[in-house]
Order: structure tokens, then C-alpha cells, then sequence
């Protein structure tokens, strides 16, 4: 387990450098200039101006020596300043980091507790309305764009009952209730995407798993069909179902980018966005990288699940 869990480590090191290549060079391809934007919202600036606050910045420096300075920042946990803001991007992120985690803990476990059991259920079921009725719902949530659905949602609650999730973020600490009222609908619409592949991924194994000899025969010794189901079939049944979610994490991140932004979420998502907008370079490589780094660690631990679900899997 030693040697595995620290080969995958090694092998993360290039994945990682090829992700800071790809940021840093689609950063400098993008039309606009991060200066002239800064520089437009404060007014004429003169060629000496802006010559001065490119080099102070190191912006005028060769891509090489730019993209080197910016990889020992990373590594050094040292990302620099924000070019429109001037504010130490640790700051920022800092404060928009736990607004990301709440949000997506919270999809997280309102997608699970919808698609496992929803799933059993379609499959124990089978060919019957309960799971008809699971496949609908499965199907459509695979649909229907996140965005659009959170506007829909925010719409006809606006219009139905006169109410909209409140404006400005509250931590949880500070009033549980309001900060609850702020992230219950997001995580939920981003936990309905989520539990839709994985709800088609648990009834396909759960069938499946039903189907093997030594499932017949718990169902032959005359064991309840509840204990037959969730002990003997749904845990073999997972190893399929947490490979998905683990795939389905990097959508979750995704989509809390577009969420953040129409709930008015100060989150990474909605960090990233502003920063785009701006050509903020430094917050938008360090963002980026953040998230590549974290998807990989959460691969690593999808992986290493596997052998607590079936424990005739080991790694050499």
C-alpha cells in the first residue's frame, strides 16, 4: 500500500507540470491585455505608465522566466498579489475556499442520499413504476444544464412564493439558519446533477450483483430481503458506483463556478470568473492549479477506497 500510495504521488508531479503549462499558455493567448483593463478603469494611463507597472509586475520579463518565477511561487505556497486588486491571492482564497467546500460537501451528500437509494430501490424493483419513475428522473437530471435550472429555479420561486436565497454570505458559525437558507438550493440543484449518473450507475450494478450465485444464496438460506440487499449485495455493488463519483467530483467542481455565480456565492467559482474577466493572471493559474491538485488527491483516495469495499483487492 506504501509503495502505491507513493508511486501515485510521483506520477501526480508531471500531471501537475503538464496542468501549468496548459494554464499558464492559454493565459498569454487570450486576447486583452490584464494592464490595459486595469488601466481602463482608472483612467488614461501614458506608454511610460504602463511600461513601468508591466516590469514592477514582471510582466515584461521572456514567457520562460514568467512561468518559472510562477511555479516557485506555487511551490513556495507563495502565489503573489491579484494584478487588479493588489491583494495577496492567499487572502482571497482563503476566504473563498470554504465557501467552494460547504457548497460542494453539501451537493455531495444530497446527491448520495438521493442516487443510493433511489438506485436500490430501481433495482429491486425492476420493470415496475418505482422504477420507471427513478429512471425519469436519472434521465433528466443528466438533461438539464445546471445553470439553466438554477434560473429556472430562482425564477418561479421569485414568482410563486415571493422569495429568493439571501444575498451576501453569512458563515455557518455566524447563524447556521441564513447560512443554510443561502446554500440549501444551490447544493441541492448541484446534487441533483450529481446523484443522476450516479443513480443509473448503482441500479445497472445493483442488478447485476443481485444476480450472483452467493446472492441466491442469502436469498435461499431465507435471509430478509433488506439484509440480502445492503449487506451482501449493495456493498460489492459500490466499487462501480464510488469510481463514478470520483469522476463525477471534477463536474461538481465545474459547476460550482456557474452556481457560485447565479446565487451570488463569493466561492472560488465566483473568484475565477471575475478573474478571467479582468485577465487577472496570478488568481486564475493559482485557481486553476488548486483545483487540478485537489482532483488529483480525491483520484488518489477514490483509488485507495477500493480495497476497504472489496477486500480482495490489493495493491502492489
Amino acid at each position: 500500500m506504501q509503495k502505491y500510495v507513493i508511486r501515485r504521488l510521483l506520477l501526480a508531479v508531471p500531471v501537475l507540470l503538464l496542468s501549468s503549462l496548459i494554464v499558464f499558455g492559454l493565459m498569454r493567448v487570450m486576447p486583452g491585455d490584464a494592464l490595459i483593463a486595469l488601466m481602463g478603469e482608472s483612467g488614461n494611463v501614458g506608454e511610460k505608465e504602463l511600461a513601468k507597472l508591466r516590469k514592477d509586475l514582471g510582466l515584461d520579463q521572456p514567457y520562460y522566466q514568467q512561468y518559472l518565477l510562477w511555479l516557485w511561487q506555487m511551490v513556495s505556497l507563495r502565489p503573489g498579489d491579484s494584478i487588479f486588486t493588489n491583494e495577496p491571492i492567499a487572502v482571497s482564497l482563503r476566504k473563498a475556499i470554504p465557501v467552494t467546500l460547504e457548497l460542494a460537501a453539501l451537493a455531495m451528500i444530497i446527491g448520495l442520499v438521493i442516487a443510493v437509494p433511489v438506485g436500490v430501490l430501481s433495482a429491486t424493483r425492476q420493470d415496475k413504476p418505482a422504477d420507471y419513475a427513478g429512471r425519469v428522473v436519472a434521465v433528466a437530471g443528466l438533461s438539464i444544464p445546471d445553470f439553466w435550472l438554477a434560473t429556472l429555479v430562482i425564477t418561479f420561486a421569485a414568482i410563486w412564493v415571493n422569495w429568493i436565497p439571501p444575498i451576501g454570505y453569512v458563515s455557518f458559525w455566524d447563524s447556521p439558519w441564513r447560512n443554510l437558507q443561502q446554500f440549501l438550493l444551490p447544493a441541492a440543484i448541484l446534487g441533483y446533477r450529481l446523484s443522476s449518473a450516479t443513480m443509473r450507475m448503482t441500479r445497472s450494478t445493483v442488478l447485476e450483483t443481485l444476480r450472483e450465485d452467493y446472492v441466491r444464496t442469502a436469498w435461499a438460506k431465507g435471509l430478509a430481503g433488506r439484509i440480502v440487499v445492503y449487506k451482501h449485495a449493495l456493498k460489492n455493488a459500490l466499487i462501480p458506483v464510488v469510481t463514478i463519483v470520483g469522476g463525477q467530483l471534477g463536474t461538481l467542481l465545474a459547476g460550482t463556478f456557474v452556481v457560485e455565480q447565479i446565487f451570488a456565492l463569493p466561492g472560488m467559482g465566483r473568484l475565477t470568473v471575475e478573474a478571467i474577466l479582468y485577465r487577472d493572471y496570478p488568481v486564475v493559474q493559482t485557481n486553476v492549479m488548486l483545483v487540478a491538485a485537489t482532483l488529483v488527491t480525491l483520484n488518489l483516495v477514490v483509488d485507495l477506497t477500493y480495497a476497504w469495499l472489496d477486500p480482495r483487492i490489493r495493491y502492489q
